[in-house]
């Protein structure tokens, strides 16, 4: 359970971080880049990606849309954390679950249980009343948060297309797509620093590699989670999307006074209702 704990806090952790870089006036660009760059060596030295295989094809289209789309949806995310909450992105992050459950129903026929189709009709009203603003004037900062959720959903898509490949370690798969993220993230703070004149900050990278830091670590200690409950992934599964919101919905109005309606509480409780309903659905 430590393991599945410390995901949890290491996913929230990167909301805190993107949220505090908006008081230091920081480049999203730059923090992204070099949360790439920390991502790449801590996974080199703890996965040992091989590549010695020549035998093994790999699957570049898969990748370079990984690659293009990861570092694009962080920026969102980022912008998003900034624009409407750590509350209100985490929960939309989270519901992300539920594209790739569509996908399957839509494009792969999968049938569907009554625990299915009971998440996806409480899911959507649940993003509802979380994005509900109380202020008007801001309403269009919800595209942030929308993004966010269909941005991650094909990301879960994609990754689960490259886990189907079997001969192909996942943490190389993992490794590769991270460094076709940061060769993309390098080019964009070329033309910024070369063409748009922007200056090359100190404080960004100490940022991007405490986002690197913690978005690993999410990502090693949630794959440590579902071996440690390799009998009920699951628990895994439950754990991680509901512990987020719980603990990203108590650090967002705590810590950083968010402000939240009672109808953003009532989607918060929603949303955790869909994502039992959806373990109960596996179970079945």
């Amino acid at each position: 359970m430590l393991f599945l704990l410390l995901s949890v806090v290491c996913s929230v952790t990167v909301g805190v971080i993107f949220k505090l870089s908006r008081h230091y006036d920081a480049n999203p660009k730059q923090i992204v880049a070099f949360n790439y760059a920390t991502a790449i060596l801590l996974c080199y030295f703890f996965f040992e990606p091989n590549f010695a295989d020549e035998t093994v094809v790999f699957p570049w289209q898969l990748y370079i849309l990984l690659g293009i789309l990861l570092p694009t949806i962080f920026l969102v995310l980022a912008k998003s954390i900034q624009q409407v909450g750590i509350v209100k992105t985490d929960a939309a992050q989270r519901l992300s679950l539920f594209i790739p459950i569509l996908a399957a129903w839509l494009l792969f026929g999968e049938s569907f249980s009554v625990f299915k189709v009971s998440a996806l009709v409480i899911a959507f009203p649940a993003l509802l009343c979380i994005l509900n603003k109380p202020n008007q004037d801001q309403n269009s900062q919800w595209i942030y948060p929308a993004i966010v959720l269909v941005g991650f959903g094909a990301i879960d898509i994609l990754f689960k297309q490259v886990a189907l490949n079997t001969t192909l370690p996942y943490t190389t798969s993992l490794f590769v797509v991270f460094a076709i993220s940061l060769t993309i993230m390098v080019g964009v703070l070329l033309y910024q620093i070369g063409i748009q004149k922007q200056k090359f900050v100190f404080k960004n990278i100490l940022f991007g590699i405490g986002v690197g830091l913690f978005n690993f670590g999410n990502i090693l200690f949630y794959l440590k989670a579902h071996q440690e409950f390799a009998q009920n992934p699951s628990t895994v599964f439950a754990g991680m999307n509901m512990g987020v919101i719980v603990l990203g919905s108590l650090v967002g109005v705590l810590a950083f006074k968010e402000k939240l309606s009672k109808l953003n509480y009532v989607g918060l409780l929603a949303a955790i209702t869909a994502i039992v309903l959806i373990v109960l659905s596996q179970q079945s």
